[in-house]
């Protein structure tokens, strides 16, 4: 399980040995979040570790599964953080001999004119067992790659540190190191210039302990500004409390002294956030953390999903807190994440198209208490209504199949606010023009009992209500016999 790098071309700022610049016809990624949704990817994934070549954003991840089971490693290619394409199996156990499970966290790196991808196998729990931290090798970075020593580079206990979780990092003096470790123990190496062999400190030593403070897991180095960041995971991995930690150094080999933590659980949008990496566009001063987290309805120990968020700095070089955001504009075509409770459900045209039905609703795995939910409709009817669902708890198919309130506007000249248990209870209405086929921005806004509505004007809003039955439970959109399409779907804490 690992994560790694940290990529900043045009400017010394690099985690490989040529710089990697985007095309200048694509548009810079600024985003808040991947505004197209978490987790941006499908299916179970951990440990993600990232990097770009080319212009084109990598990230390979652990396949989440049982240790038997992980006997591959998939990659996800992009060029503009957005829209994501799957390369199975670019590397298997097929093309490395000692290698039969637990094949974890790959770490990415160019170089030679050659694509390197270091990988943990086996999950060794002593010197006697074979495994450890290996080396593939590719002409591409969708590989295949293939085991480049036919052994593993470190397979063995040094200073106590399980040989798992590497991260590889370039300096910008070309030397290359490699930070790893598990059972509470960390260390860095120095790779030699074939990245295939061990290099040694100047004091002759090859295995250098940097542990700091509560580290478990998940090395990450990059650098920014001169100064060397090392990121770790901490707690187990398994559990809620599961998140990241940063150190800042004037040297790649440390000390190392954590200042904080900078990722954990939101209990009202994802637990177990951990095992990350960073990514930096090109060019640029924008900054992202990938990692995986476990959907707040999950608790399997494999459950994990990749995610990615804005990292920013503040002036003193410290990392600010990485806020988890919930947003989706369906640019990249699919519903990751939300699960459908009746009606007809579609993306194909970069929003959530919903097909007419008497109370289709979608959520996603939230459980916000205050917060501001906002989503741009479209009704496709005069008839019905459609808006947003919120505070939802026990969903299930039917008209009023959920515990929790609902906002939606109707073409036939209003908006209304009420709540469901099986059966609906109107709380209030007021009179709105609604066109078909038009779109509106509809706000909701709950802090304890004041549930405040907006259509249109987001200063004013149209229904002011207080109500206590429903404290804390899922957002997502629903409509009743009309059809709507929903698009720029956020959700904030309040």
């Amino acid at each position: 399980m690992t994560p790694r790098i940290a990529l900043a071309a045009l400017a010394a700022l690099m985690l490989g040995s040529v710089p990697a610049v985007a095309s200048s016809a694509a548009a810079v990624p600024d985003f808040s979040t991947s505004e197209a949704g978490n987790p941006f990817v499908d299916g179970w994934y951990a440990d993600p570790d990232t990097t770009v070549y080319d212009g084109k954003y990598w990230v390979f991840p652990t396949s989440s599964r049982p240790y038997d089971e992980q006997t591959y490693l998939d990659a996800f290619s992009s060029t503009d953080l957005v829209n994501w394409t799957k390369h199975p199996n670019v590397l298997t156990t097929a093309n490395v001999s000692w290698a039969r499970r637990a094949v974890w966290a790959p770490a990415p790196v160019q170089r030679n004119g050659k694509y390197y991808l270091y990988f943990g196998a086996n999950d060794i729990q002593s010197n006697s067992e074979l495994g450890g931290i290996g080396v593939a090798v590719a002409d591409r970075p969708e590989g295949p790659y293939k085991d480049a020593i036919g052994k593993p580079l470190i397979g063995q206990f040094y200073n106590g540190a399980q040989p798992i979780d590497q991260d590889v990092f370039i300096d910008t003096d070309g030397q290359a190191y490699m930070y790893y470790g598990g059972w509470g123990h960390a260390n860095v190496v120095k790779l030699n210039a074939d990245m295939t062999s061990l290099g040694q400190f100047a004091d002759g030593s090859t295995f250098k302990e940097i542990t700091p403070a509560n580290f478990t897991e998940g090395s990450q180095m990059f650098k920014k500004d001169g100064k060397y960041y090392f990121m770790w995971s901490e707690d187990g991995w398994t559990g809620p409390n599961y998140a990241v930690s940063y150190a800042i150094s004037d040297s790649p080999t440390g000390p190392f002294t954590k200042i904080s933590r900078v990722l954990a659980q939101d209990a009202a949008v994802a637990r177990g956030s951990g095992h990350n990496s960073v990514v930096n566009v090109p060019g640029t001063d924008i900054w992202y953390i990938l990692y995986h987290r476990r959907p707040l309805s999950r608790s399997g120990a494999n459950d994990r999903q990749l995610s990615y968020d804005r990292m920013t700095f503040n002036a003193d070089g410290t990392i600010a807190p990485v806020t988890m955001r919930v947003k989706d504009n369906f640019e990249d075509g699919n519903a990751i994440g939300w699960t459908t409770y009746g009606g007809s459900w579609s993306t194909g045209a970069k929003r959530y198209e919903a097909g007419a039905s008497f109370g289709g609703k979608a959520l996603l795995d939230t459980n916000f208490s205050d917060f501001t939910q906002t989503v741009d409709v479209t009704p496709r009817s005069a008839a019905g209504d459609a808006g947003v669902v919120f505070r939802a708890t026990q969903p299930n198919t039917g008209t009023d199949g959920y515990r929790g309130y609902y906002a939606g506007i109707s073409g036939t000249g209003k908006v209304v606010l009420g709540k469901a248990d099986n059966n609906w209870t109107q709380l209030a209405t007021a009179a709105v023009t609604i066109r078909p086929n038009v779109s509106y921005r509809l706000r909701v806004e709950a802090v304890g009992s004041s549930i405040k509505v907006y259509v249109g004007d987001l200063t004013t809003p149209k229904i002011s209500v207080t109500d206590s039955s429903y404290t804390s439970g899922a957002n997502g959109v629903r409509v009743f016999n009309t059809g709507a399409g929903f698009d720029n779907f956020s959700v904030d804490h309040r």
